[in-house]
């Protein structure tokens, strides 16, 4: 059969298909000199033994600080929202997002979250656990997916603009650190 492109409706109800993204990079360079045929697994995040994996990935990675009690809140709130990558016994890769009403009327997700060791860029890791979080979002009938980054942030600007989020709205002096914010927002209804 025919397969159905970007944006349009799949065969299993009304979400619309994701871009689909390899997850090994295939050559395509970065990795910090590791090879380009490792194995990067994907999992759902099952206990707590994996909090300080990731507040380590994404501690090393965003400019603002988070209290435990940050993660704890998004974490415990929707687990079924947090995805970890691993190569072997380390985690890679982190994504801690959430899904609720905005306004009593669209349900909204948000990623709040999103961090791959520098050592491990360039491997569709970030575009992986991106995916993976909007369709479990799909599948919590979320309308709507958020988030911010510094407009510095050419790199995640490039990977969320890939997976089809516009920019919505600028936040001036967002960060602590007084750069501004980007709003990207990705419509899914």
């Amino acid at each position: 059969g025919e397969q159905p492109k970007q944006g349009q409706m799949n065969n299993h109800g009304d979400a619309p298909l994701l871009p689909e993204v390899p997850l090994v990079g295939a050559g395509d360079g970065g990795g910090g000199g590791l090879s380009d045929d490792i194995k990067i697994e994907f999992e759902s995040y099952t206990s707590e033994l994996q909090m300080p994996a990731i507040i380590k990935l994404i501690q090393a990675d965003l400019s603002e600080p988070y209290s435990i009690y940050t993660y704890r809140y998004f974490i415990h709130n929707w687990p079924n929202l947090c995805f970890l990558a691993r190569h072997g016994s380390d985690y890679v890769g982190a994504i801690v997002c959430k899904l609720d009403y905005h306004k009593m009327m669209v349900k909204r997700g948000y990623i709040a979250m999103l961090a791959v060791d520098k050592n491990y860029r360039k491997r569709k890791i970030g575009a992986t656990l991106v995916t993976k979080a909007i369709e479990a979002m799909i599948c919590d009938e979320a309308d709507e997916v958020v988030l911010e980054t510094e407009v510095t942030n050419t790199a995640a600007l490039m990977l969320y603009e890939r997976l089809g989020f516009l920019r919505d709205k600028r936040l001036f002096r967002y960060y602590l650190n007084g750069v501004d914010a980007l709003r990207l927002k990705l419509w899914l209804r």
